[in-house]
């Protein structure tokens, strides 16, 4: 066992400590803490706390350590909204950039509405929960305190599911939509033949555990009910699996923020649209575009929009911006643009954005790294970083969403 200092936080959550020159990662420690602990290449696993850190406090979970799906809930509130802080700060300054960053808007426990459980047979029994830390083995969760309570009491239908499937080399993954109408469920990692093969009894599973819809490979198997989510007050329906804001205080959160930055704006371009998490909100007072390179996101767009009462008009367009970027002569007459790409970011986007003249941009980003560097870009063609709010929704893992404000 090695005596180890513990200095800092690294950006995915871990204890750093020096040991014989080289740095060493301890998880589930913190700056301060002199501990004990096996060391391996960089990595060191925790053997017990000499020293414990003032800023410790006890997990709320009973699985913390065991389960990987959080990994600071040992770390008090105030530096843990500190570090969330930090990494957006770190990540900036990685690009040479250093805007007034503000405190996280960080959400409530048992507030995440959506959310990937992982699910394997161990002999006859379906396990289902979450990944151990950097293992494919999967920890069978009894509480959790991340996500809201319906999607913790629909277990027995991730079960049953499991069961179903029998997955026992891969895990299943079970992505689960908490909704008005009940469960949407979306299976990953299951082969189109066995899609065919166990059709009616997953349509029979869907029955018995009253899920709003199961779907499978991004196809709905059966939908028994509109799997309706509220977005500023329109009631969309995602397509099979698709993307959705993890929490909908975090939503909230980060469209209260894009539309105070776009104010007046009479005509916004919305890329990388989605369902419409800020189209439906911006379209109060504006006039917008909303590009978006998923059909079934663009369908649900459009399909929210006829029951939208009280909005000026959406004009929804499927294309990858990836692949062909809205270019400078696009961008003319707009007062504002929002952006809200993939971890991957929008740096081709920027490009053109940069060599705009739109007065406001506002990105939004749940990737400090690349937002660093489309920040960067924005900069260099002429815009100045207003604000940059990080926004918590990843409660007490090494993630965190941000919201920043330009005006050229």
């Amino acid at each position: 066992m090695a005596d180890l200092l513990i200095e800092r936080l690294g950006h995915r959550g871990d204890g750093v400590a020096s040991f014989q020159g080289r740095p060493v990662f301890v998880p589930y420690t913190l700056p301060g803490e002199r501990i004990e602990a096996e060391v391996s290449g960089d990595r060191a696993v925790l053997g017990g706390i000499i020293e414990a850190s003032p800023d410790r406090v006890a997990p709320p979970c009973p699985q913390f350590g065991v389960c990987g799906g959080c990994v600071l809930q040992h770390l008090g509130a105030g530096p843990y909204a500190a570090f969330k802080r930090q990494l957006v700060v770190d990540a900036l300054a990685d690009r040479g950039l250093a805007p007034p960053v503000e405190m996280p808007v960080i959400v409530p426990p048992n507030a995440r509405r959506r959310a990937t459980m992982a699910g394997i047979m161990a002999g006859k029994r379906p396990i289902v929960g979450f990944h151990e830390r950097a293992s494919h083995q999967v920890v069978p969760i009894e509480v959790c305190f991340v996500v809201v309570p319906e999607i913790l009491a629909g277990k027995p239908a991730l079960e049953a599911l499991t069961a179903a499937v029998s997955p026992r080399k891969q895990p299943l993954d079970l992505t689960v939509t908490a909704t008005t109408a009940g469960l949407d469920v979306a299976l990953n990692g299951i082969v189109a033949a066995d899609v065919d093969r166990l059709r009616m009894k997953l349509i029979d599973i869907a029955g018995q555990f009253d899920l709003a819809r199961l779907s499978a490979r991004g196809e709905a198997i059966v939908e028994r009910r509109p799997p309706v989510v509220m977005i500023d007050e329109i009631a969309v329906v995602p397509p099979p699996g698709g993307f959705l804001q993890a929490s909908a205080a975090a939503e909230a959160a980060m469209g209260d923020l894009v539309v105070a930055a776009v104010g007046k704006a009479r005509k916004v371009a919305d890329l990388y649209a989605g369902v419409g998490t800020f189209a439906y909100r911006l379209a109060r007072t504006a006039t917008v575009t909303a590009a978006e390179g998923d059909a079934g996101a663009v369908n649900s767009l459009e399909r929210g929009f006829r029951f939208a009462k009280g909005r000026n008009r959406i004009m929804a367009e499927r294309r990858d911006l990836t692949r062909r970027p809205m270019v400078e002569k696009e961008l003319e007459g707009f007062d504002a643009v929002v952006f809200d790409p993939p971890r991957a970011g929008a740096a081709e986007q920027c490009q053109w954005i940069a060599r705009s003249k739109v007065r406001t941009v506002v990105a939004v980003s749940c990737n400090p790294a690349t937002l660093a560097r489309d920040l960067r870009i924005l900069v260099d063609g002429g815009y100045r970083i207003e604000s940059v709010t990080p926004i918590d929704q990843f409660l007490w893992s090494s993630h965190v969403e941000v919201v920043a404000v330009l005006r050229r």
